[in-house]
């Protein structure tokens, strides 16, 4: 196996794709002949054509209109929105006809639709370039939600979703995408050249949806988490010491509601981390979930450690950034109310 960074790993799924089911098609700003901005689709439109992998205007709604109607169509498009922070003009499209198509038609049409963003802080993007808004997509029937942590899963779960039928939302954490990152900013950058999940099969592979992965075996804390907070998560458990079990939990919708209730049961506690703000956030459908179904196994209140609700900032950027510290703090608390 190669060691690939996520983009390469993204790229390799969508290559994987455009040559194996000719309905696949590749479209957004900038995406074709540049290969997008941060390079994800570099060298398709070469290998593939203009008609395969091609620009469209800056337009977000009208770019899932389209897809939208190929969709129905039989084809099934991956759309790139440039930025997480502005999927919000398209939310009419994903919303009222993508997540409604199936169930409005009777089964008699479905909307295979992936939309590729890039999401999350850690760049100094600023408010309009760091936002988190898998809970607003979390929210919505007939939409599934999926945000990876390490390139090994990105191109599974990438391929997984281009080939389902119903339309999905996949974040990319965009601070992961080089390497991965622990929320210390202030130390060199590290590649995915020496980790075990930055060994990525050329080939064809498939990652289930809705199935978690453990990221640490523990035995005293269950910390919930996906994309970057993965990372930071891991980095907290070294530097306070606590024995915590990490879920990642890789898709939201649809939740492997199991994985959550099996550790949560065995270890007593659970904290839940995102860097999404706070107020309705997907950490509180978490919350809830565990207390329904794990009430009566908690020696402690279930704590979430998250973006504080205001925009995201630019000078400040690693004061609302949910560092290793922050959730660290978290652990000792939830072991100190037992």
């Amino acid at each position: 196996m190669a060691a690939m960074t996520m983009v390469q790993a993204i790229n390799s799924a969508l290559d994987i794709c455009l040559t194996r089911d000719p309905d696949v098609v590749i479209f957004g700003e900038d995406v074709g002949y540049f290969g997008g901005v941060f390079r994800c689709t570099e060298g398709l439109q070469r290998k593939h054509g203009r008609t395969r992998t091609f620009d469209t205007p800056i337009a977000e709604g009208g770019i899932l209109a389209v897809a939208v109607g190929m969709g129905a169509y039989g084809l099934r498009p991956v759309v790139e929105i440039q930025f997480a922070d502005y999927i919000y003009p398209a939310t009419d499209q994903l919303i009222s006809e993508a997540a409604r198509l199936r169930h409005r038609s009777g089964g008699e049409f479905s909307a295979p639709i992936t939309v590729r963003t890039p999401c999350g802080g850690g760049i100094y993007g600023g408010q309009t370039h760091s936002q988190s808004p898998e809970a607003i997509f979390t929210h919505v029937c007939g939409i599934k939600t999926v945000m990876p942590s390490n390139p090994y899963d990105a191109k599974g779960l990438l391929i997984s979703a281009i080939e389902d039928d119903d339309p999905v939302i996949f974040f990319e954490p965009k601070r992961l995408y080089n390497g991965p990152f622990d929320g210390h900013h202030n130390r060199p950058v590290t590649s995915w050249t020496n980790h075990p999940l930055g060994e990525v099969p050329a080939e064809y592979y498939r990652v289930e949806l809705g199935k978690a992965s453990t990221a640490r075996q523990g035995s005293t804390v269950t910390v919930l988490a996906y994309g970057t907070m993965v990372h930071v998560a891991l980095a907290a458990v070294e530097e306070s010491g606590v024995d915590a079990e990490i879920l990642d939990l890789r898709t939201l919708v649809p939740l492997d509601l199991d994985a959550i209730v099996e550790s949560v049961r065995k270890t007593g506690r659970c904290v839940i981390v995102h860097e999404a703000t706070l107020t309705g956030g997907f950490g509180a459908e978490l919350a809830a979930l565990v207390q329904e179904h794990c009430f009566y196994s908690l020696y402690a209140p279930i704590l979430r450690v998250a973006g504080w609700d205001t925009p995201y900032p630019h000078a400040l950027e690693w004061s609302y950034f949910p560092g290793p510290a922050r959730v660290a703090d978290a652990l000792r608390q939830v072991m100190e109310a037992s």
